[in-house]
């Protein structure tokens, strides 16, 4: 099913980068109309500081001194052609007093924020001093506010969508468990009839190789029907040869495959490799594996099994020298409904992973794959504490 580019998840997200935007936009907006205000604010300051000091008639005091008084936000440092501070305003009146340094990095501050408003005395044209300000506390807000807003809403957005990929997980782990017990249990009945009439033709015709034949095949149905019944809940592991379960599995697979197709399972000369297992879900995997390996190569090929331990867990590489993966499907083999073959439902390599990794603890990855060369798939089998 081709999934729509535009669904609501894509109408909010949409909607909260614009909401986000927008608040940026205007945020910088303010804080260059108050940055503007701000130096208006900082050149009446310096005329009214100037103006009370070479006014004679004292006609603009009160107007003068109102004006300096209010500038209460703005810090102010004011120094000579030289750079020699000669005064300061609106600083922090215990950092002046304990750090000598302060006033000049705040100075170093100010002149990396904003330009020098210069002041030249109109008696004596050669003394010139220059006034420096920083941002105040409400510009930095209004600067910094939408960031920490982008901040918030990211997190938000973030902490949503793990929360809503948790729930669709579980929710899918809900309906592969049902699914599986549902099909375990509609199995059951048909398979208590079967091993019925088995055993009533044992009792007719005892010796018949059909009866036998027929045997193996109901016993191969409860197995797949345990297998089933098992998915969704919690196994019991036992710890179990792994050289005898995967042994058996090859030799299983192997009267089901062409005479063209040759196994190989090397040990490294150990006959016992014990990991703790679940039997039936094991044997599911390798099984798995070696069908897929099978379908990869179409009838022909060489398939081979390497099995170890090193530093207490155990390593099953599956290789086969089939079609290969290509390097934009390997991310994808696991995933379900993933296939590339003209029949399947893409679900065996899904559930191999889910038994090793969810019910086992272990790793199941494409170790390498080459197309045209083959594929190799690995289980890590960790020690268990």
């Amino acid at each position: 099913m081709i999934q729509p580019l535009f669904n609501w998840r894509t109408g909010l997200a949409l909607i909260a980068i614009a909401i986000v935007s927008g608040t940026i936009f205007y945020s910088q907006y303010l804080a260059r109309k108050i940055a503007l205000e701000e130096r208006q604010k900082v050149e009446e300051w310096v005329e009214a500081t100037k103006l009370l000091l070479n006014d004679n008639t004292g006609l603009s005091n009160k107007l003068v001194t109102i004006i300096i008084v209010e500038n209460k936000t703005i810090p102010i440092i004011v120094t000579d052609e030289g750079g020699q501070v000669l005064d300061h305003v609106n600083l922090d009146s215990v950092s002046v007093a304990n750090d000598t340094g302060y006033v000049q990095k705040k100075l170093n501050e100010f002149r990396s924020q904003n330009p020098a408003i210069e002041w030249v005395n109109p008696v004596n044209k050669a003394e010139r001093n220059l006034y420096y300000y920083g941002h105040t506390t409400l510009l930095n807000q209004v600067r910094y506010y939408p960031l920490v807003q982008l901040f918030i809403v990211s997190m938000f957005i973030i902490i949503t969508l793990l929360a809503l990929t948790t729930s669709f997980r579980s929710s899918q782990n809900r309906i592969w468990a049902g699914m599986a017990k549902e099909t375990a249990h509609q199995l059951g009945t048909p398979l208590t009839s079967l091993q019925g009439w088995v055993e009533m033709l044992k009792e007719n015709y005892a010796g018949e190789k059909i009866v036998m034949e027929m045997e193996k095949d109901v016993n191969r149905l409860k197995l797949v029907s345990d297998r089933f019944g098992k998915i969704g809940s919690t196994p019991r592991l036992e710890q179990h040869n792994i050289v005898t379960q995967v042994a058996s599995m090859v030799e299983y697979i192997r009267k089901r495959a062409t005479g063209k197709v040759q196994f190989q399972l090397d040990t490294h000369n150990i006959n016992e490799i014990n990991a703790m297992i679940s039997p039936p879900l094991f044997d599911w995997v390798i099984e798995n594996l070696l069908k897929n390996a099978l379908d990869a190569m179409e009838g022909k090929g060489q398939i081979a099994i390497h099995i170890w331990q090193q530093n207490g867990e155990t390593y099953i590489d599956v290789s086969d020298t089939g079609k290969g993966i290509a390097k934009q499907n390997i991310s994808k083999v696991f995933k379900p409904g993933f296939t590339t073959k003209k029949r399947g439902w893409g679900l065996g390599l899904s559930l191999s992973k889910r038994i090793i990794e969810q019910y086992h603890k272990g790793l199941l990855f494409v170790k390498t794959s080459e197309p045209g060369k083959g594929t190799t798939f690995r289980i890590v089998l960790k020690e268990r504490q």
